[in-house]
C-alpha cells in the first residue's frame, strides 16, 4: 500500500466515523427531548446534553478533518483522529452513562476516571492539530 492509499484510507475513516458519531449524537439529542427528559433529573439531563453537544462537536471536526487530509496528503492526521474517537467515545459514553446512573444501576467507580481520559484524548487531538497546523505553516 503505497502512502497515497493509506491517507485515503485515512481520510474515509474520518469520514465514517465522523457520520456514525453525528447520527448518534441526533438519535441521542431526540432520546433527551422526547423520552429521557421525563426521566431524570434537570442535573442529570444537562451532563447528558453536555456529552452530546462534544459528541456533536468532535464528529464534525472528524468530518472536517477528513476534508484537510485531502487537502493536505503529504501530513498525516491519524493522530489527531484517534484522540478525537477515543476522546469523543470515553467522554461521551461515561457521561451518558453517568447521568443514567439511576436508571441503568451501573456501578459509577469506573465510570468517573473515564470523563477526564477521554477529555484528554480531546485535548490531546486539538494540541497536536494545532502542532501539525504550525508546522504546516511554518513550512517543515
Amino acid at each position: 500500500m503505497n502512502n497515497n492509499t493509506g491517507i485515503m484510507k485515512q481520510q474515509h475513516s474520518f469520514f465514517l466515523w465522523g457520520s456514525i458519531l453525528a447520527m448518534l449524537a441526533v438519535v441521542l439529542g431526540a432520546f433527551t427531548t422526547h423520552t429521557l427528559s421525563e426521566m431524570i433529573s434537570p442535573v442529570q439531563l444537562a451532563s447528558f446534553r453536555t456529552g452530546v453537544r462534544y459528541q456533536f462537536y468532535h464528529a464534525f471536526a472528524l468530518l472536517l478533518l477528513g476534508v484537510i487530509q485531502q487537502q493536505n496528503p503529504t501530513i498525516s492526521y491519524k493522530g489527531v483522529g484517534r484522540f478525537f474517537i477515543i476522546g469523543t467515545l470515553l467522554f461521551s459514553l461515561s457521561i451518558y452513562l453517568l447521568a443514567t446512573k439511576d436508571l441503568t444501576h451501573i456501578s459509577t467507580k469506573i465510570l468517573g476516571p473515564l470523563t477526564p481520559i477521554g477529555g484528554l484524548s480531546l485535548i490531546l487531538g486539538w494540541g497536536q492539530m494545532i502542532w501539525l497546523s504550525y508546522k504546516g505553516w511554518k513550512g517543515e
